[in-house]
């Protein structure tokens, strides 16, 4: 695909199916929330911020902000991949972006901007990452996004 580097590794990789398809017969935002939402969890758990992690530590992550923005439609038919961008790195937020592609041509389909929390489940605030997780994800911070 044109325009990503040979080291990028998809959080996402999937097809559209006809259930996917609204009234006018191209894809649903509910369809791109849950594939956004998929690339979400596949990029934290690349960081260590996994299921097992979750439940050892009472920590989770919650959605602050989300920004999408849709760039060319997807049809019933259509392969998919997205890949995620680290924009920002902060003791308690992580901020990235997805870029979900059309697979067959690299096409730019959509993008979603996350703002998230690490977060104590019981206390119900936001909490430091751990050094650990702190350093896997300082390790992806893009110095200059797309």
């Amino acid at each position: 695909m044109s325009g990503l580097s040979a080291e990028e590794t998809p959080t996402y990789v999937g097809a559209v199916h006809p259930a996917d398809a609204d009234h006018m017969g191209h894809v649903n935002i509910t369809r791109y929330a849950a594939i956004f939402d998929a690339a979400n969890w596949t990029f934290f758990a690349r960081q260590g911020l996994t299921r097992a992690y979750f439940e050892q530590s009472g920590c989770g992550m919650a959605a602050l902000a989300q920004e999408t923005t849709y760039h060319k439609e997807l049809f019933p038919g259509d392969t998919v991949v997205a890949f995620t961008q680290l924009l920002e790195l902060r003791e308690r937020t992580v901020r990235f972006r997805h870029q979900l592609r059309r697979s067959t041509t690299g096409d730019l389909v959509a993008t979603s901007e996350f703002l998230t929390a690490h977060f104590d489940r019981t206390q119900h605030r936001a909490v430091p990452f751990p050094a650990e997780i702190r350093s896997a994800l300082r390790s992806r911070v893009v110095a200059h996004p797309e």
